[in-house]
Formats: C-alpha cells, sequence, structure tokens
C-alpha cells in the first residue's frame, strides 16, 4: 500500500478536500453526473477524514456544479481551441485533464501551499502551468498575458470565501487587464451564506464564507466592465448533462424550481463577459 500525504493547510484552503472527494465518489458509480478519476486517484493518497462528506444530496450539487462550469469552458474552448483557460482557486481540480483538447493553453492559479500539495499529484506541462498566488495579487497576470488569447476565467466556490471589496478589486482587475475575456463564477445569497457558514460548524471545519450576493446582475452596477450573460441555479439542468440525472432527481428539480424558485436561486453560477470598453477603476 502506498503512503498517504499528510495535509496541512488554511481553514479556507481546507475546504478544497471535500469538492475532491465528492467528484471522486460521484465519479466511480455507474453512471456518474461527473466522471473524474483523477479526483479518485488523487484521493487514494490523502490522509484525511473524507468520510464525514459522504452525502449523496451533497454529491449530487457537486458533480453537477463541476460540470456546469466544464460546459461553459468546453463552449469557450469549441470556439477558441488555443485559447487560454485560467482556474482561479484550482485547489486539486482536475479540470484541465477532463477538457484538454490538446491545443489550449490552461493556468491553475491558487495560493502557495496549495500549489505545494498539488505538485505532488499533477504536473506542469508545455501548455498547462500552476501559478502559486493570491487572486487579489496582480502579479500573476503578466505571466497570463502572455499566454495566447482570447481567454477565459473560471472560479469554483473562490470569491464567496473573500470580502466583497476584495471581489470587486480581483474582479476589476481581470476587466482591465484582459477584455473580452469570459469570466465564470458563483455567488450565494445571504441566506445561504449563512447556512453553508452553519454547516461549516457542524462538521468542525474553521471555513467561512463571507461575500454574500443576492442578485449576481448587482455586479454590472459596480462599474467595473462585466456584463453578466447568464446565470443557472443547480436545478437549471439542460441538453446532455439532463440525462445524466435519475429520474427522481429530475422529478425532484422540477418541483422545486415550481414551488420554491426563490430557493432554488440562493445559490447560482454566472457567466460574465468583460467589455471591450476600457472601464472603470476599481472602488
Amino acid at each position: 500500500m502506498s503512503l498517504k500525504q499528510p495535509v496541512r493547510l488554511g481553514p479556507t484552503e481546507e475546504t478544497m478536500l471535500v469538492p475532491l472527494f465528492l467528484r471522486a465518489v460521484e465519479s466511480l458509480r455507474k453512471h456518474p453526473i461527473l466522471e473524474d478519476r483523477g479526483a479518485a486517484d488523487i484521493v487514494e493518497h490523502i490522509d484525511w477524514d473524507f468520510q464525514r462528506f459522504n452525502q449523496r444530496a451533497r454529491m449530487i450539487a457537486c458533480a453537477l456544479r463541476a460540470a456546469m462550469f466544464d460546459e461553459w469552458v468546453s463552449q469557450f474552448l469549441r470556439e477558441h481551441p488555443a485559447g487560454t483557460v485560467i482556474e482561479i482557486g484550482a485547489g486539486l481540480s482536475t479540470r484541465f485533464e477532463r477538457l484538454d483538447n490538446g491545443s489550449l493553453h490552461w493556468f491553475d492559479l491558487d495560493l502557495p501551499d496549495v500549489v505545494e500539495l498539488r505538485r505532488k499529484f499533477l504536473r506542469d506541462g508545455e501548455r498547462h502551468r500552476m501559478l502559486p498566488a493570491s487572486v487579489v495579487d496582480a502579479a500573476w497576470m503578466e505571466t497570463v498575458g502572455r499566454s495566447p488569447g482570447p481567454y477565459f476565467f473560471v472560479a469554483e466556490t473562490v470569491f464567496i470565501y473573500l470580502q466583497e471589496p476584495e471581489v470587486r478589486a480581483a474582479l476589476a482587475q481581470i476587466a482591465r487587464s484582459f477584455p473580452r475575456a469570459g469570466i465564470a463564477f458563483d455567488t450565494g445569497s445571504a441566506r445561504a451564506i449563512v447556512g453553508g457558514n452553519k454547516d461549516f460548524v457542524r462538521r468542525n471545519m474553521a471555513a467561512r464564507f463571507a461575500w454574500a450576493c443576492d442578485d449576481p446582475r448587482i455586479i454590472e452596477s459596480w462599474n467595473i466592465g462585466l456584463r453578466l450573460v447568464e446565470s443557472r441555479a443547480l436545478t437549471d439542468v439542460t441538453g446532455p448533462l439532463r440525462s445524466r440525472l435519475s429520474l427522481p432527481v429530475r422529478a425532484t428539480f422540477r418541483v422545486l424550481n415550481r414551488l420554491f424558485p426563490k430557493a432554488t436561486r440562493a445559490y447560482q453560477l454566472n457567466l460574465f463577459e468583460v467589455a471591450s470598453h476600457e472601464v472603470a477603476p476599481p472602488l
């Protein structure tokens, strides 16, 4: 048996292990919503108490979130197969491995201690590079800017751990540096943030959500150059992805969307595009 790697991460960074585990377990099902064998391989080599998160509902939500973000990245790559994708707060994501088309360019951005752990399981390549930096530090943008455009940014469960001024500053820096880029990230309402933090307490985790956004359209009013293209709740599953859901799950989603539309949209996945014109400086 191979030795497992101990994990020494900060409270927020530690949370990346939860979606890693849930993607791994989901991918081993007979008919998975998301196939991520890379995640399963990594989980086998990490020493951490994963089982406290082994819940089917949580697994479905995590797999759907990853798959929906994958859809937006794949859409970008169909239009720009040699473009550059930047995954912000990549953690132990294997999105590059899932979506690599053989010609894209990719950066995985995360804090130095996360990148150090990531390098134990994943490697840089000719078109794939890890960047140890915080999203709020603009220095990494120069490196990304040397890669071929256009650009697409994806941040899965990242910004909700930051304070709103940090979110605004990070998005403004991206908008100023990468005109016409796409950027996908999730938002949670104040109610969702409170509920998520209570769940952290129940599971004895020190991380806490910070940024509440009741309506992602508010971000347009920040005047930093972002335009909302699409927002989706996890229950808004269409196309090929819908066929991966069981009939009971599809029926449950229809009922939730019909009877509790506000509740289903407390947590949303959002696709923005950066305006091509000069944008206002961050507040």
